[in-house]
């Protein structure tokens, strides 16, 4: 049954039934207050009836305190999940309730990103956070009823995939002018690059207690693998090319032998010294449009042209689904030739 009754300048509708909480609202005039509790009898009496006044008090705002709480501080690094959502509380939209945001909000968020210069990339990243938030109170926080309005609107697409591998001689030249650059690890940072497929911030962060020569094996901690979307290994398998750049960086007793167990970074130098040398000699070489991370394409392009099972490629690269893996590699069509036949 339904009570309403006035309250000073509005009107409150209350709704009891028996096996269903007591939910009311305030409303401008008693007739709105008559068809809001009509309408919620109905669907109570029809079996439809979800009760979303915990999404109409909570706004976007607070959601993101819980979701910073309870989603995000429990990944491994939830640093650039933490700079999204401060980024969410510098926005007006923090003020709305979660069931009073509709997909036109975030679409004009989206446009006005856009028109900063934002990256679509970024854009895409801040509106999936929120998107997970809407799924994570559907079904964590009692709101059922609640819809995600990011659900209807188009999200950016990312469509900035590189294609770029080294071309015939780029390779040799770059070699010869990293080895005269004064950096010793220079050389050896690039060639590791081409055969482990490792992302700049472990390959310098690899060390020397994690190498196993004899079984050619190189054991990544947990600790070390940085975020789950980034692909690190567990376990990364050598080449016998990154064994041999490896046993020439390896460490020397005072007699010249091998140290039985080496410590410390296995590149010892810093990633921003080698990137500093890497600016500088490619435009002398008069090599366009080339990145450090273009080398990543490469290793996981030339370890298909070996003939590998893309399993096997996965399992070194660290991707995490084939559809990422295809993204990484280009196969050249020269290569292919000889194949067919």
């Amino acid at each position: 049954m339904a009570y309403i009754k006035k309250r000073g300048a509005y009107w409150r509708a209350e709704v009891r039934r028996k096996g269903h909480k007591p939910t009311y609202r305030t409303f401008d005039t008693q007739l709105e207050a008559q068809k809001w509790a009509r309408r919620v009898e109905a669907e109570i009496d029809t079996g439809f009836y979800v009760d979303n006044s915990a999404a109409e008090k909570m706004t976007l705002g607070e959601a993101l305190k819980q979701y910073r709480r309870d989603v995000a501080a429990k990944k491994r690094h939830p640093a650039q999940e933490y700079g999204r959502i401060d980024r969410w509380h510098r926005n007006d939209l923090c003020f709305r309730t979660l069931a009073n945001l509709k997909g036109a909000d975030f679409a004009r968020y989206r446009d006005q990103r856009r028109a900063q210069g934002k990256a679509e990339n970024t854009v895409r990243l801040e509106l999936q956070l929120v998107s997970h938030l809407y799924e994570i109170a559907r079904k964590e926080w009692g709101m059922e009823g609640l819809m995600n309005p990011l659900k209807n609107i188009r999200k950016p697409s990312v469509s900035n995939a590189r294609d770029r591998r080294l071309e015939p001689g780029e390779y040799e030249k770059i070699k010869a002018v990293l080895v005269e650059s004064g950096n010793p690890y220079a050389a050896p940072a690039f060639d590791l690059a081409i055969e482990t497929s490792l992302r700049q911030g472990t390959l310098f962060g690899l060390r020397w207690e994690w190498v196993n020569l004899d079984k050619r094996l190189v054991r990544i901690p947990l600790s070390a693998r940085g975020a789950e979307n980034k692909g690190v290994p567990a376990a990364l398998p050598l080449s016998s090319k990154a064994h041999s750049v490896l046993l020439s960086l390896h460490p020397v007793d005072e007699v010249g032998a091998l140290q039985a167990e080496p410590s410390g970074p296995i590149l010892n130098t810093t990633q921003n010294a080698v990137r500093c040398i890497w600016k500088r000699v490619l435009p002398l070489l008069g090599i366009e449009n080339l990145r450090w991370h273009d080398l990543r394409h490469e290793a996981a392009s030339r370890l298909f042209e070996k003939g590998l099972h893309p399993f096997e490629v996965a399992s070194i690269t660290g991707h995490k689904s084939m559809q990422m893996l295809k993204r990484y590699t280009h196969l050249k069509p020269e290569n292919l030739v000889a194949k067919l036949g």
